[in-house]
């Protein structure tokens, strides 16, 4: 692979640029695809600027996009290896104006995440992990020239006395009530944060939480760089029914619900 952890930061640096020039701008005119799931005038900008370097980049690996057009399951069933983004993960939260959105790139190989790299660029920090290497956080990233120096390993360690859950600021379930309901008679008295896009499977791989229960719908592209992510720090993403990985590139996309979990979680 002709690319590094390096080009691919600063590749989500440079769409995260596209999309601050328009939200910044104010006044985004709103779009509503088939699932009423919002579209703006970012997430395409976003989604040019990847696609088109990537496909300089590594041109021997396919890239499936959240904003790429309809790709049909027979075109993409034998890939081996391919890019999945999303381009703007978090769009209800850039309509808010809230901040907390961000851009997920991984890479895939057989199923399963191999590099994530997530991207908040209002916040201006990106968390990231190759396999095999570790997950790392970095502040201030536009003021960086080596991304591996002043990167923050991860996870980092917390005093925290009571268990942490982390939800959806848009999108919290009855079914996640009633999973908190569960955890705190099984652990007791939990703390409750909440947190827009990947930026929830962030905190628990830094440690600031310890699960975050997804009752709800989401796609390949809303996990696989967070997943990589977590795999790195020893945690995982389960499926709720099956207790197995989550999967990619499967037919419809559609993740099932799912727990992400520290490593040596305890919960339920």
């Amino acid at each position: 692979m002709s690319i590094g952890m390096h080009e691919v930061i600063e590749i989500a640096v440079e769409a995260g640029n596209a999309i601050l020039e328009v939200y910044h701008a104010g006044d985004v005119e709103v779009q509503y695809k088939e699932d009423q799931s919002p579209l703006t005038i970012a997430d395409q900008r976003s989604h040019d600027v990847i696609f088109r370097k990537l496909a300089e980049q590594t041109p021997e690996i396919p890239v499936l996009s959240e904003e790429g057009g309809e790709l049909a399951y027979e075109q993409r069933v034998d890939w081996e290896r391919f890019w999945l983004i999303d381009p703007l993960d978090g769009t209800k939260e850039f309509i808010k104006g809230n901040g907390e959105f961000a851009i997920n790139i991984a890479l895939v190989e057989n199923g399963i995440p191999i590099l994530g790299v997530i991207y908040a660029p209002v916040l201006d920090v990106v968390y990231f992990a190759e396999q095999g290497e570790g997950a790392y956080k970095l502040e201030g990233v536009k003021n960086k020239t080596d991304f591996s120096q002043d990167s923050i390993s991860l996870p980092i360690l917390s005093n925290r006395t009571k268990t942490s859950v982390v939800t959806s600021r848009s999108h919290l379930s009855q079914e996640t009530k009633d999973y908190i309901r569960r955890l705190e008679q099984h652990v007791g008295e939990v703390e409750l944060t909440s947190a827009g896009s990947a930026l929830k499977m962030c905190l628990v791989a830094e440690g600031k939480a310890d699960v975050y229960p997804r009752f709800g719908p989401t796609m390949e592209w809303d996990t696989c760089a967070g997943h990589a992510i977590m795999l790195e720090v020893g945690g995982d993403i389960i499926q709720v029914d099956s207790h197995q990985p989550l999967q990619y590139n499967k037919q419809d996309l559609l993740n099932p619900w799912f727990i992400v979990r520290r490593e040596g979680f305890v919960g339920i």
